[in-house]
């Protein structure tokens, strides 16, 4: 699905994604990632919902965000509490969807100028 903002204005937004894949600013990206409205985690350790831990989400707690959304791939998937604690700890909501629903939450949140961070994984 192609998705289309009214305005980017410098700021990471989704663009598509599809079957094991995500667009931003038109850019493809077809592994686990963390996106920001001001940058990207490209090389975000996570590689997909079986082997998630709180090891990968301790880095984002301190990126000042108020929300993040967790996209578990296709499906929805609840991880144990957990592995959710560091952010809850650091009191970011987490908001658990699946890859494209946390896509279109994102642009939403984004546009709001909410400090939102959308953490994917794309297996």
């Amino acid at each position: 699905m192609k998705l289309q903002l009214a305005e980017l204005s410098g700021q990471n937004a989704f663009t598509g994604y599809g079957p094991g894949y995500v667009a931003i600013n038109d850019v493809r990206h077809v592994s686990s990632l963390v996106v920001l409205p001001d940058r990207l985690i490209t090389d975000w350790p996570a590689t997909g919902f079986d082997s998630l831990a709180a090891a990968h989400l301790e880095p984002l707690a301190g990126l000042g965000l108020e929300i993040l959304l967790l996209g578990t791939g296709a499906q929805i998937r609840f991880p144990r509490p957990e592995i959710l604690r560091p952010l809850i700890e650091a009191r970011i909501g987490v908001e658990v969807m699946d890859v494209p629903a946390a896509c279109r939450t994102y642009n939403f949140l984004m546009a709001e100028d909410r400090k939102v961070g959308a953490a994917l994984l794309l297996e």
